[in-house]
């Protein structure tokens, strides 16, 4: 899951206010070192940038966005293998972080979603889960204060000038001769280029007034979070045990969905590796449907376990750990991300809602695109804002894809049929999008040109998971469109799920072995067997280009998983 909230720091961990740094202008200055400001600033460091990251707090710490989904690995591996710093590859599977990085962490081999109505049992007809393909790597629940610490370690041993507890209180910025930061300590820093990684509170929107006030985001959504200790695997518990689905809810990201709201469960102790006995929970909730009273954020979670009994029992003995969290509305976005000499990248561009876990995905998207950009600009001199538009369309497209998902699966959260077909969409997306870089991957392993890369940005759909497809991308405009006649009252639920049924099983992008369009196959498990189903298919019917990606995707993680095998022997 992924959340803007900006939290303090407690303990120091790499420079801290008032350590030296060279006397030098900078190329690129980056504000924020979560983990993706640090991941940018370790890729331009690798390759010769002269680098500062700057943050307002300290590491380690608290930050929420723990769950990883295949295209976040996808990503993680690409970014590593394309600027060739070998650290960042270890965020790629649980095992390599568990060995490499935190044996805090938990794993995560679904998305598990089980639907519930105030006040009554859970039936056990209505839940859904996406088991994650073993060819697409384990995915991993992030202890995100050891992983963010660890990143940023990476940077500054690549020689990145790191400055933790060091608040920028104001900034000028000319298109023609660079950046200066200035700290509330004094200090003055100078930088070709400025990227803005530091979230909801960027001193960058702040400054050139780049919030689009009202967002455009048609998702509406608060949350309240924290971390406990005490919450029952919901397999455990009298209903999570009923459903039969293929891969136990604790082993993944559980989200318990209702009408107006979800609920995330996120372990970091269901494995016998793991350190950590903490448990992220969350609870989003539409404000128009539950508006945020007067109730402290443990009150309000109260008052929802008593309103639904069957969540109830996985939290009977459960505490928090640390204080709740509660934030307002959490859309935000900006009606300009990159300009001359600066770029805001991710959460401090815009955030929609933690549903689906695409925070850190779109985050890395935009270190990916950007990181080449910026090395060439150091290399030749040139920052023009041409150079980066790519970026500011990637983002835009982000932001905007991500807000049709959660806002269609808001409106499915009102009836289980509309939610079980938009389900399959979002279980789509996730598998084609994970495979459209694998491809990529592989693509580059063997030839080693960039050119692979630049190659996925020529599309009519930027930000797009399956940007290949145009049937795909229409069949997202079909979905939106659905919902928002069942958001305003003119179609049936039911009669939309019907229609996307319908369209799914149409699809000529979709293998038929993953039976994405069949209502009754609430489990979406693509084993082996199906995999190799899908490939011949890819090889025979596909369209061509959807052939082509998934046939080189496959063939490379068969090949992969091979080799890895004949090396443990």
């Amino acid at each position: 899951m992924e959340n803007p909230a900006d939290t303090p720091a407690d303990t120091p961990a790499g420079k801290a206010a008032g350590a030296p740094v060279a006397a030098e202008r900078y190329d690129v200055a980056i504000l924020g070192a979560g983990i993706a400001g640090s991941m940018l600033a370790a890729v331009l460091a690798r390759n010769g940038v002269r680098v500062l990251i700057t943050d307002a707090g300290l590491h380690p710490r608290f930050a929420v966005g723990e769950s990883t989904i295949p295209y976040t690995s996808a990503l993680v591996r690409l970014i590593s293998a394309r600027y060739d710093v070998p650290e960042i590859a270890a965020l790629a599977t649980y095992k390599d972080i568990r060995d490499n990085i935190s044996r805090n962490c938990g794993w995560k081999k679904n998305f598990g979603f089980v639907y519930h109505r105030p006040g009554r049992a859970q039936n056990p007809s209505e839940a859904n889960q996406l088991v994650l393909p073993v060819a697409l790597q384990t995915e991993t629940h992030l202890y995100r204060q050891d992983v963010d610490a660890y990143m940023y370690h990476v940077a500054l041993r690549y020689g990145a000038d790191g400055r933790t507890g060091v608040r920028i209180t104001d900034l000028d910025i000319d298109g023609g001769t660079g950046v200066v930061l200035r700290s509330d300590g004094g200090e003055e820093f100078r930088a070709e280029y400025l990227v803005d990684a530091s979230g909801y509170r960027s001193p960058l929107a702040e400054r050139l007034n780049l919030r689009e006030e009202p967002t455009r985001a048609r998702t509406h959504s608060r949350s309240i979070f924290t971390h406990m200790v005490g919450v029952v695997p919901y397999d455990d518990t009298p209903s999570g045990g009923l459903h039969g689905q293929p891969s136990r809810w604790h082993d993944g990201t559980l989200h318990h969905v209702f009408d107006g709201g979800w609920l995330w469960v996120i372990p970091f102790d269901n494995n016998d590796d793991s350190l950590n006995p903490l448990c992220s929970v969350g609870l989003t909730l539409d404000p128009r449907v539950h508006p945020a009273g007067d109730a402290s954020p443990q009150e309000e979670f109260d008052a929802f376990l008593r309103r639904f009994p069957d969540v109830a029992k996985q939290f009977a003995n459960a505490r928090a750990a640390r204080p709740w969290t509660a934030t307002g509305r959490l859309q935000y976005s900006s009606k300009q991300v990159v300009g001359d000499r600066f770029c805001l990248t991710s959460h401090a561009a815009g955030f929609i809602d933690p549903l689906y876990s695409r925070g850190l995905t779109n985050s890395f998207e935009v270190v990916n695109a950007l990181a080449g950009r910026l090395i060439e600009a150091s290399r030749d001199g040139d920052w023009s804002m041409e150079r980066f538009q790519y970026v500011e369309d990637l983002q835009q497209g982000l932001f905007d894809v991500h807000d049709d998902l959660v806002y269609t699966s808001f409106v499915a959260f009102r009836d289980y049929d509309l939610w079980n077909a938009v389900f399959r969409t979002w279980a789509l997306s996730t598998v084609l999008a994970a495979l459209t870089l694998e491809n990529a991957y592989f693509a580059f392993a063997a030839n080693g040109q960039d050119q692979v890369f630049r190659d996925l940005e020529q599309t009519r759909y930027p930000g797009s998971p399956f940007p290949v497809s145009a049937a795909y991308n229409e069949m997202r405009f079909t979905t939106l469109e659905l919902c928002r006649q069942v958001d305003a009252g003119t179609l049936d639920p039911k009669a939309a799920a019907a229609d996307l049924f319908e369209l799914l099983q149409q699809a000529d992008y979709v293998p038929a072995a993953f039976r994405i369009g069949v209502p009754k196959e609430h489990y979406v498990f693509i084993t082996p067997p199906k995999m190799v189903q899908a490939a011949r298919w890819a090889g025979s019917e596909a369209p061509r280009e959807v052939g082509e990606l998934i046939h080189g995707a496959m063939s490379g993680l068969v090949k992969e998983r091979l080799r890895n095998l004949v090396r443990r022997r």
